[in-house]
């Protein structure tokens, strides 16, 4: 009898290595809050996020990354507002003056008292063709077609580094999700094992330690399942925050870790760096803009043509004819001008932005050469981690394997009375810890492949 009592209580101990060595709770069916999600026609459904999903949702939302674009619309509308400063423009001028007279008939004089109008009454409707052409304007033009570019490049930057922080978010989200199925599943048996000792220490087949230690046990899931419940909410907030306008804590994530992308050879990325990377075009596209802001401002040392075309009324009445001795004249007319203006001297103010301009120059190249050894330098280290990572998840499955495995072993052993509670507790910690570890390390190989593709783009 008491052999049959002995096989039955211990054979829970055999439940704990099968429930372990599956996911008793799946991660994708627990809700923020841990509960597994059910169906009920009075609540609504959860939205299901994709990571692509997070991705176009944080775009819209993430204000480092509509700043980027921002400043790329407006480099953009600086080109061509330096496109149209090369173009000639035409506007129309209305005008009316008055100066006082002198008092006489207008048959004996039509003088004004000051010189500055034509008459008493001058009315001006003329369209004007304006055109200035300067060094400044063709050099200006060339240096904010490089401004925008390296504002789009960083645009890119922006884009990609959003990347990283949504991977790094989203998969912290399913991570915490699967540590608290993991702590909930070890609650569970811990539990078990210690309402087990007791019985067992009442049928006076174990000693009192053991019932000491299962209640140590069960007390340390406990806590750990209430910190795997805070990090599984603040996650989901963390989330939340970053892909819903309107705070929407109702969604749930997918698990995809099961996939990881390939990671292709450190050649095939090297390539892929060197034409892909928008770091290094956004310093070289700085680079080439301060070299022309240094040809636009020499540009002030030289001549500038101003070039004016009228046409339209500038006469006493505002008629297309006006009444004279001779009868009527026609008031529609034209004229033109041209101006040169030369500089001579403005004390040294020209020579000052030159020499401004020379001062970024040399600071745009200093940071050009330093991009160029930080590509490289980020493109080795985050290869290595990459692939280390890669490496490491095919140890930590093995590790989640064996101690699966060792937890079933210490479990016959104890069944057999082979094996002391300590452990029983130790082989079911050791459990625990490897799953942890190994969903730790398929988010930070993801992580990786972000970071990886900051440099490279998607490969």
């Amino acid at each position: 009898m008491r052999i049959n009592r002995r096989f039955t209580v211990r054979t829970g101990i055999l439940l704990f290595a099968v429930s372990m060595s599956r996911n008793a709770v799946p991660a994708q069916q627990l809700s923020s809050s841990g509960a597994v999600q059910t169906s009920s026609p009075d609540s609504q459904a959860p939205i299901v996020v994709t990571l692509q999903d997070a991705l176009q949702r944080a775009r819209n939302l993430d204000p480092t990354y509509r700043m980027a674009l921002t400043a790329a619309g407006v480099a953009r509308e600086d080109h061509a507002q330096s496109r149209a400063a090369l173009l000639p423009s035409l506007i129309y001028n209305n005008q009316y003056l008055y100066t006082q007279g002198t008092g006489l008939p207008v048959a004996i004089t039509a003088d004004t008292r000051y010189i500055a109008n034509n008459g008493v009454h001058e009315y001006i409707s003329q369209g004007n063709a304006h055109e200035v052409i300067s060094g400044f304007q063709f050099a200006d033009f060339n240096r904010t077609s490089a401004a925008a570019a390296a504002a789009r490049a960083n645009a890119e930057v922006a884009a990609r580094g959003l990347v990283t922080t949504v991977v790094k978010i989203y998969y912290a989200e399913v991570v915490a999700r699967r540590k608290y199925a993991n702590a909930q599943s070890a609650t569970d048996e811990a539990k078990r094992f210690f309402e087990l000792t007791q019985k067992l220490e009442q049928g006076g087949e174990v000693a009192h330690s053991d019932v000491i230690k299962a209640q140590l046990t069960a007390n340390d899931a406990q806590r750990a399942l209430r910190e795997a419940q805070l990090a599984m909410d603040s996650t989901h907030l963390e989330l939340a925050v970053l892909v819903f306008p309107n705070f929407n804590q109702n969604f749930s994530t997918v698990d995809d870790l099961r996939l990881p992308p390939p990671l292709p050879p450190m050649q095939e990325i090297e390539q892929q760096a060197k034409a892909k990377n928008p770091q290094l075009y956004a310093a070289m596209q700085s680079a080439r803009a301060a070299g022309l802001e240094v040809l636009a401002a020499k540009a002030a040392y030289l001549p500038t043509l101003t070039l004016d075309y009228f046409y339209g009324i500038d006469a006493n009445h505002f008629a297309l004819h006006s009444p004279s001795a001779e009868g009527l004249i026609p008031n529609l007319g034209y004229s033109a001008s041209a101006t040169l203006n030369i500089p001579i001297w403005n004390w040294g103010a020209t020579r000052s932005k030159v020499r401004q301009s020379e001062l970024r120059r040399e600071q745009v190249q200093i940071e050009l050469s330093a991009a160029h050894r930080k590509l490289i330098a980020d493109l080795k280290s985050f290869y290595a981690e990459a692939e280390g990572a890669k490496i490491q998840l095919d140890v930590l499955q093995q590790s989640a394997d064996l101690a699966a495995e060792s937890v079933r072993l210490t479990s016959l052993r104890y069944q057999a009375g082979e094996a002391t509670a300590l452990e029983v507790v130790d082989a079911q910690n050791s459990l625990v810890s490897a799953r942890n570890n190994y969903d730790d390390g398929e988010a930070r190989y993801r992580l990786a492949i972000a970071n990886l593709q900051t440099l490279t783009g998607i490969f």
